[in-house]
């Protein structure tokens, strides 16, 4: 299978990187990958020490194919992989396992990195040269044995259908696999279906409602990052499992499209749950897409053009206040991000002063960030409550009006915004399917990620509830980073099936988990090990940079982080021809002095979408 295939290359092309550059180190008199250089071991041991940086850099190299895996995506993005890895394996190695080895604590001071620091070049240019060989190692290997993974799946000359809804991390990730598992096979055919035809980054998207990013930045073309897939554009409408047929609509006024599988992989992802709270799906915005960014940002800097000049004490005070709903990953960095927008912008607007500013964070948890611990969730409560964001714990939004927020102790929140993060559910599509579900909703699986019932039916990412085989009793969270093992690991299992082979069950643990804080601090939890401040926001944006598909998205965005360096974010009101109507507030906002008149009689469909 590809993974005993990838660690197997990983591990030869650690050999050879670490062979080039261990001999060039003691062509200058140093023996040192991991700094072992430090250690007065004597000119009579350095063929041992030799011997033991080629078992590391094997070693090493094993962790990257394992880690990263082969994706035929040109090199840019492989290399920029491995130097984050040669990064990582520097802070691990000279800053953190080679003091316990002397006896010391970890290097973790400035001033101790960076009397290290030229150990990093060695680090990195391991990492380069490792990254280039595996790519290099697989494609060759591909090439000359492509029965290893390219096996033709059948002699029949029948097409065989894979159909994969929904273009988010899950099902883009399997498109590319499975295209890249069948490349040989020309009786396999391989559609994805989305609404939309680009690939969005979402840990980025709340940079974009901020104004921090461009969304063209965060989002890639499903036809460029999965070319051996024939997409098309449309929405899901109906699945009949019994003739395996889907129904699509191309657009609002097309008819439907029938489209026939052999394999159908639903990777649907999940939209906000409101709970049926009164106003709430009518009154507060969301961040699932570029246009909700987009429009959150439009909103904002609607309210503060607005606020500038409006004279009424109540209705500016309503301007001035942003509520957050939910204390997760999303909500959290939503607050930050519109706090570091709106206080970087005030120099624009004179008039405002930053005491009338009041940005909330409503969560029904008693601690912010559940998913990390707690010591982390408490560091984060601790900064963010220092910087001047208000938080109301243990307290739940009970409904939604037009200019104001009921919680449900019964204090109202008078405002114009409310953002929506504080739930999800399965898109309704698979509610309707004739199987297992979950008490929200996603359809559950067996552990090689089939639906329960069903051998050629697959679910991933978050409309799924897949069992985690390595903590009974526990399900793989609906996470992007899960996501993206699943979409892969599925396309591994659809290839197997279609061509006779066993299939396995779905096996990963949680690498890490980051969330920025603003202000160059963030908390991290990396394997076990925590993090925060300076060097936790340094690894979000090197791994997150890494993340993002294509080397052109990942320069663009660095470019714009350095922008932001030396140039205040961009308040202009941008276009969004994606919404029919304008939310309530920037309604109301359009004359100079908008008052509580402004919003009565509005009806639901112009109110805040």
């Amino acid at each position: 299978m590809s993974q005993e295939r990838d660690t197997m290359m990983g591990a030869l092309a650690g050999f050879l990187g670490g062979l080039a550059l261990s001999t060039a180190m003691q062509l200058q008199g140093t023996a040192g990958l991991l700094g072992l250089h430090a250690l007065d071991l004597g000119p009579s041991l350095s063929l041992i020490v030799h011997g033991v940086h080629l078992l590391s850099a094997v070693v090493l190299g094993t962790g990257f194919g394992a880690i990263f895996r082969y994706q035929p995506n040109g090199y840019a993005s492989i290399v920029s992989s491995g130097l984050l890895y040669g990064l990582l394996w520097w802070i691990a190695g000279p800053l953190t396992l080679k003091p316990f080895v002397l006896g010391q604590g970890p290097l973790w001071s400035l001033e101790e990195a960076v009397s290290i620091f030229p150990s990093l070049i060695g680090h990195l240019l391991y990492g380069g040269i490792t990254a280039l060989s595996f790519h290099a190692f697989t494609t060759l290997y591909l090439w000359v044995k492509p029965e290893s993974q390219c096996a033709t799946v059948s002699a029949e000359k029948s097409v065989k259908r894979i159909v994969i809804l929904g273009g988010g991390f899950g099902g883009v990730s399997a498109a590319q696999h499975l295209g890249q598992l069948l490349a040989r096979d020309s009786n396999v055919e391989i559609t994805l279906v989305s609404q939309s035809n680009y690939l969005l980054f979402t840990p980025m998207l709340a940079e974009v409602a901020s104004g921090g990013l461009e969304p063209q930045h965060i989002s890639a073309p499903i036809r460029a990052v999965s070319p051996r897939t024939h997409f098309l554009r449309a929405e899901a409408e109906a699945i009949d499992t019994a003739t395996q047929v889907v129904q699509v609509r191309t657009a609002a006024s097309a008819p439907l499209t029938a489209l026939a599988y052999h394999h159908l992989i639903l990777a649907l992802g999940a939209i906000p749950n409101y709970f049926s709270l009164p106003g709430v799906e009518t009154n507060s915005f969301t961040l699932k897409t570029l246009q909700d960014a987009t429009r959150l940002r439009n909103h904002v800097i609607s309210l503060l053009e607005s606020a500038d000049i409006e004279p009424d004490a109540d209705q500016r005070r309503r301007q001035l206040t942003f509520v957050v709903a939910g204390a997760g990953f999303a909500g959290t960095e939503m607050i930050v991000e519109l706090f570091d927008f709106i206080h970087s912008s005030l120099h624009f607007y004179p008039h405002i002063r930053a005491g009338e500013l009041r940005l909330v964070l409503v969560h029904a948890g008693d601690r912010i960030l559940p998913e990390l611990s707690a010591d982390l969730g408490a560091y984060a409560l601790q900064k963010l409550q220092a910087r001047g964001i208000e938080f109301l714990l243990n307290a739940r939004i009970a409904g939604a009006m037009h200019e104001s927020v009921l919680l449900n102790d019964g204090r109202q929140i008078p405002t114009f915004t409310l953002v929506w993060t504080a739930g999800n559910q399965p898109h309704p599509l698979v509610k309707t399917l004739p199987c297992e579900h979950n008490k929200s909703g996603a359809v559950v699986t067996e552990s090689t990620m089939q639906v329960k019932g069903f051998t050629n039916l697959w679910a991933v990412g978050d409309c799924a509830q897949i069992p985690d085989v390595l903590s009974e009793g526990k399900f793989h969270p609906p996470t992007a980073q899960h996501a993206l093992r699943e979409g892969r690991f599925v396309a591994e299992n659809v290839a197997a099936a279609l061509r006779g082979q066993p299939i396995r069950p779905f096996r990963f643990r949680t690498l890490g988990i980051l969330v920025v804080l603003g202000r160059r601090t963030a908390v991290a939890e990396i394997r076990g090990r925590k993090f925060s401040g300076l060097f936790a926001w340094f690894l979000w944006r090197m791994i997150y940079l890494n993340k993002l598909p294509g080397l052109e998205k990942k320069v663009r965005v660095a470019l714009d982080w350095v922008i932001e360096l030396f140039f205040p974010r961009d308040i202009v009101l941008a276009a969004d021809t994606t919404a029919p109507t304008l939310t309530p507030a920037m309604k109301a906002h359009r004359g100079r002095r908008p008052s509580r008149k402004s919003f009565e009689g509005k009806t639901a469909e112009e109110r805040v979408e």
